[in-house]
């Protein structure tokens, strides 16, 4: 039945790309895999027999670029593995060949780097005096960016032997454990009314303009959720202890700092940013949610109904073709490089876009490394959303491709600023739609639409960030209930939410399928991080758009060799500032105030 569900939807939405991992590799038994996965193994051995315990005398040498180099290409090598075993492995997780080909490659790619452990570790004991003599190289002073944020690491680096266990232990620790929770979601099967649907095609369903599919997709998430919430709240007691114990090692002081620094954000920037977002809960979300109720002729919606469309409005389906020409189209007008970039992507398969059986759920753009190309997972259905959704990803994978040419060093970008292009993207493709569409119903329901994904983006990871930290303050006191998670998810839920917004019972087990609690610990405040930053900058370009596209690609193609501050300077925008957030805040409230407007 799934597979019948599948190909209707597509043929439906016209044919569906998917990408072409031959330019990574041919196979993964290909003999060009197995010759680089024993290079990658041979290199990272003689470069540790090359360079170990001699950084002081290359660096007063002259020398010690040849090492960063030597470390550069290896980086790339491995970073080229072990993209092309994950994505092999995503586009269908329930495979035991691709598990079981996931797996080794990881462990002897972990095997491999353990190698190059120390060259970070020693290039942080060299004496400043040393470092700042041998920057004045011309080559060396290349990779400035780089030695600078690896020496911001120095304090919280323990001692060879430690770093090794730690690496090496990761393959049987947290990495086992992400791979477990990705299994078990992608295993999963909902009961909607009879039919088995895996993950997305039933959170979609929670999109649909059916009030009763809605509730059912809602309930049949709770049901299996439910079943399973016992695996889950293991998987998050042990990922969180296991945060737990290595920041203890290293000496963060607070359960987040170990994603500021690598952000490289300040925590009194991502502070302001929390205490800016949840003050402006009731003038963004319980306002809007309130006026959605309205629209639906109740006091209060059910959970189901918080992403529903607009009653009395058809869903307008988007073909894959009409998608396509919809983000380009946006992305020429501002700028016809951004286009030129972002059109590789369909035109050399760089997309996987069919929902299958198996196939991880979700998207993103995956960078890859320097020396090939990102790569573009979707999970497309032809809603409205959808299409933003590709215009998001593509956004990161122009970001990707302008910043490939730092190398593979400086090229990949902290979490807080890779967020600015994709959502910067979003917004020329929603301008672009709302600038065709004169019928006010229409207006108003991608109107509606936007600002849902904005508060989605900015209010929900807020209060997703706020969650995390309960979660992980409540951990270091022992081990959690699956009740007592859901009782600190259904506290940050309801605050953000607002009373508009019903939390019926089953909403509790929500907290178990977002996978950026379980890959990447206090990740999601970069979303909200970008949306402002987006908002304020298109507030710039609105006002004086002249120059700005050339700054504007300018800014991506830094890659990571700027910090943000940096990066904002040209546009006259300083994130230290209350003002910055809440000026982004109120591109939002505008979008609100518009809609009520509308009502008369």
């Amino acid at each position: 039945m799934e597979g019948a569900l599948m190909t209707k939807s597509a043929a439906d939405l016209g044919t569906l790309p998917e990408w072409n991992l031959g330019d990574l590799y041919p196979a993964y038994d290909s003999p060009e895999l197995k010759r680089d996965l024993a290079q990658a193994e041979t290199d990272s051995i003689a470069f540790e027999t090359d360079y170990k315990g001699k950084l002081t005398s290359l660096a007063t040498s002259g020398k010690l670029v040849d090492a960063v180099r030597r470390y550069e290409a290896l980086e790339d090598l491995l970073g080229r593995l072990g993209s092309y075993a994950g994505l092999f492995y995503v586009g269908d997780t329930r495979d035991p060949v691709r598990a079981k080909f996931y797996g080794d490659t990881q462990e002897r790619l972990t095997n491999a780097s353990m190698h190059l452990l120390f060259f970070a570790l020693e290039l942080n004991q060299l004496d400043e005096a040393v470092v700042e003599e041998a920057l004045k190289g011309e080559a060396l002073a290349h990779y400035r960016p780089w030695l600078e944020d690896i020496r911001k690491e120095k304090p919280y680096q323990l001692d060879d032997k430690l770093e090794k266990l730690f690496h090496e232990k990761s393959v049987t620790g947290y990495s086992a454990w992400n791979r477990l929770f990705d299994e078990t979601i992608s295993g999963l099967r909902f009961d909607v009314d009879g039919q088995e649907l895996a993950i997305e095609p039933t959170l979609n369903l929670m999109q649909d303009a059916d009030g009763a599919k809605r509730e059912a997709a809602a309930n049949a998430l709770a049901k299996t959720f439910q079943q399973n919430l016992r695996l889950f709240s293991l998987i998050t007691n042990t990922l969180a202890k296991d945060k737990d114990i290595s920041d203890r090692w290293r000496g963060f002081q607070d359960v987040a700092d170990a994603r500021h620094l690598s952000n490289r954000v300040e925590r009194e920037v991502v502070d302001a940013l929390v205490e800016s977002v949840r003050e402006a809960y009731p003038r963004l979300s319980h306002r809007y949610y309130k006026l959605k109720a309205k629209w639906f002729g109740k006091e209060v919606l059910p959970h189901w109904d918080r992403n529903a469309p607009l009653p009395l409005v058809p869903m307008r389906t988007f073909g894959w073709n009409e998608a396509q020409d919809t983000v380009l189209s946006a992305y020429r007008a501002f700028s016809p490089k951004m286009a030129d970039v972002a059109q590789r992507f369909f035109t050399d398969r760089w997309i996987d876009a069919p929902v299958r059986p198996g196939k991880q759920p979700g998207a993103f753009s995956h960078p890859t490394v320097p020396s090939a190309h990102p790569y573009v997972l979707l999970n497309y259905q032809g809603k409205p959303r959808d299409v933003m959704t590709l215009a998001h990803e593509l956004g990161h994978g122009v970001h990707q491709v302008l910043a490939a040419p730092n190398g593979a060093l400086m090229a990949p970008t902290p979490l807080t600023l890779a967020e600015t292009a994709s959502v910067f993207g979003e917004m020329l493709t929603f301008k672009a739609l709302l600038g065709t569409i004169t019928d006010p119903v229409q207006r108003k329901a991608l109107l509606a639409g936007k600002v849902e994904d904005m508060i989605n983006t900015v209010v929900r990871q807020i209060a997703f960030y706020s969650f995390e930290r309960k979660l992980h303050l409540a951990r270091k006191d022992g081990e959690l209930t699956p009740d007592q998670v859901g009782e600190l998810w259904m506290s940050v839920q309801g605050e953000s939410l607002g009373p508009a917004i019903e939390l019926r019972e089953g909403y509790e087990t929500f907290w178990a399928y977002i996978p950026h609690f379980i890959h990447s610990p206090f990740y999601v405040y970069a979303y909200a991080f970008g949306d402002c930053l987006v908002n304020s900058l298109y507030a710039v370009y609105e006002n004086a758009s002249d120059g700005f596209a050339q700054r504007y690609l300018a800014m991506l193609s830094a890659g990571g060799t700027k910090h943000h501050s940096e990066l904002l300077k040209p546009f006259g925008l300083d994130a230290r500032e209350p003002k910055f957030w809440q000026g982004g805040l109120s591109v939002i409230e505008g979008m609100i105030a518009e809609l009520e407007a509308m009502e008369g």
